[in-house]
């Protein structure tokens, strides 16, 4: 449901607010037909040198490929665990930022302040080792706490942008057809920013993807670690180290397509709507 504008406010500043509100890091989600065919070159390129790697020499290859696995099922928990966290506490905080209840405001802010200005590495080691033995957290449970309250903070300004990128003429139709604040936020102005903040909340989940390798420091069996671990049995560094990055990149690539196909649903069904 779209109510007609009235009029714009002091958004993001581009006219197009979808434009606008993507990161340098869109360029990895592929769009137009120059970006595909790199898409493609990058993303099967990697597969084969996987493949070819393990068949050009087994040992040690062969068994880096049979002993990293397992970490992928760490790597994916955490990251799917602290996306799902992140865009709660960001959803919470940039409407927090947004709020006209300035204690509101004022914790919504510092949080966000706060956080974007400490490393995610130096988060990581204090929620496990300082917070850790307080709250009783485990490596994993650590991770995904700090993953989560870090990229919080990032998404609360994505979607904040987002929601003072839709006119304010929608709200204040919305509320003269007779909805409340909060049901034309959750019906009218909340689905608009969707459409609008999808690349750059893809963008942070691949960020995030590839941020979750810190968590190995903590004793997380991530695919990481697993290739670490190899490497300082076998002292076969390069190789390990290679096979690591492939699948980073393989992982990467794959969930950059994903969110592109996304973007364009989304854009072809705003089209529909309209």
């Amino acid at each position: 449901m779209t109510v007609p504008a009235a009029g714009r406010t002091k958004g993001l500043p581009s006219a197009d607010p979808a434009s606008a509100m993507r990161l340098n890091e869109s360029s990895l989600i592929p769009g137009d037909r120059e970006t595909l065919a790199a898409w493609k070159l990058a993303f099967f390129g990697a597969i084969a040198l996987l493949v070819a790697l393990p068949l050009l020499r087994p040992h040690p290859f062969l068994e880096i490929l049979a002993f990293v696995p397992d970490g992928l099922t760490a790597t994916f928990t955490v990251t799917l665990a602290s996306i799902g966290l992140a865009l709660v506490l960001g959803l919470l905080a940039g409407l927090g930022r947004i709020a006209r209840t300035p204690v509101l405001n004022r914790i919504a802010t510092v949080y966000v302040e706060v956080v974007r200005g400490i490393p995610l590495l130096v988060q990581l080691f204090y929620i496990y080792y300082a917070l850790g033995p307080l709250l009783h957290l485990n490596g994993l449970m650590a991770a995904i706490a700090a993953l989560s309250i870090c990229y919080g903070a990032y998404l609360a300004e994505i979607f904040r942008a987002g929601i003072q990128s839709i006119p304010k003429g929608q709200m204040e139709a919305a509320l003269a057809l007779g909805l409340s604040r909060t049901q034309a936020l959750g019906r009218i102005i909340l689905p608009q920013t969707i459409r609008v903040i999808l690349p750059p909340i893809g963008n942070e989940f691949i960020a995030l993807l590839k941020d979750s390798s810190l968590v190995s420091i903590l004793a997380v069996s991530d695919l990481l670690r697993r290739g670490r671990e190899y490497a300082s049995t076998t002292f076969d560094y390069l190789e390990a180290y290679t096979v690591v990055a492939l699948i980073y990149l393989i992982l990467t690539l794959f969930f950059s397509r994903l969110v592109g196909l996304l973007e364009e649903r989304m854009r072809t069904h705003g089209r529909q709507h309209h």
